[in-house]
């Protein structure tokens, strides 16, 4: 065993380094409801149910500002994934570009790290309210505005499991979720332009962002990299220098290498 590997069994869980290919089912579950971003939103939605109770809606407004709130999200998840999170701006901002290394960029380095999969609840929790918030007032008021946004947060708790299976390394029974899998995989693996949904791809479809990998020839040599390379960090290096560098080559190789080096 290696002094790494001790080091690693030594440390808390949440201290030590966990990749979803190493990791069964099981784990993942217990892994997902010790995170702390995981225990930050379900007690965010427990806060709105409260608000709720003490704000309360009539029904058929509060089952409209739940519903509004399910059909606005995958188009905003879709919209802040393609042009914010894979947008060529942020890292050209020297006071954005470590937001922009951890809330995605160090995700497509590595997939499988789980630490850095989960969103940053600095832009995820803003996010969400700023999604919903609004859209629930405008349908129940204040009742309305808690429910819209602990259904916000709660398909948040939906998307980052199911974001976590398809990483794992196991094949999901389910026809539909092997093709959510798939369709995921591709946007990590191949082609990082297109499939930006995670638990949905009728946005892709309809802004025409959908691809199975048949219909591209040829792997996106920024897959890994989502378009930050050597070449641009000579003029912005800000990301580069927060990495150590900039990686190269399929992650799993990566970890391989460094695995026979310790």
């Amino acid at each position: 065993m290696s002094q790494s590997s001790v080091d690693q069994s030594q440390l808390p869980f949440w201290k030590r380094s966990h990749f979803l290919d190493r990791m069964t089912l099981g784990e993942l579950v217990r892994a997902y409801f010790q995170h702390y971003t995981i225990v930050v939103y379900l007690a965010v939605a427990a806060l709105c149910v409260l608000g709720f109770v003490l704000n309360p809606t009539p029904p058929l407004q509060a089952l409209a500002a739940v519903g509004a709130a399910m059909l606005v999200y995958p188009l905003v998840w879709h919209l802040l994934h393609q042009y914010i999170l894979h947008g060529q701006w942020m890292y050209k901002i020297k006071w954005l570009s470590p937001t922009w290394k951890r809330i995605h960029y160090d995700h497509h380095q590595d997939p499988n790290h789980l630490e850095v999969l989960f969103g940053a609840l600095h832009t995820t929790l803003p996010t969400i309210a700023m999604a919903t918030l609004p859209l629930g007032w405008l349908i129940g008021g204040t009742g309305g505005a808690f429910a819209s946004f602990a259904t916000g947060i709660l398909t948040t708790c939906y998307y980052e499991f199911m974001h976590c299976i398809q990483h794992l390394s196991f094949k999901p029974k389910w026809k539909w979720v092997q093709l959510m899998k798939q369709r995921h995989n591709e946007h990590h693996y191949f082609d990082e332009d297109g499939n930006f949904g995670i638990t949905n791809y009728v946005w892709d479809r309809i802004l025409g962002t959908y691809y199975e990998k048949k219909d591209r020839p040829d792997r996106s040599p920024t897959v890994f990299n989502l378009g930050y390379t050597e070449e641009i960090a000579v003029r912005y290096p800000w990301v580069k220098e927060l990495s150590g560098g900039i990686a190269s080559g399929h992650p799993r190789r990566r970890t391989m290498g460094r695995n026979e080096a310790d």
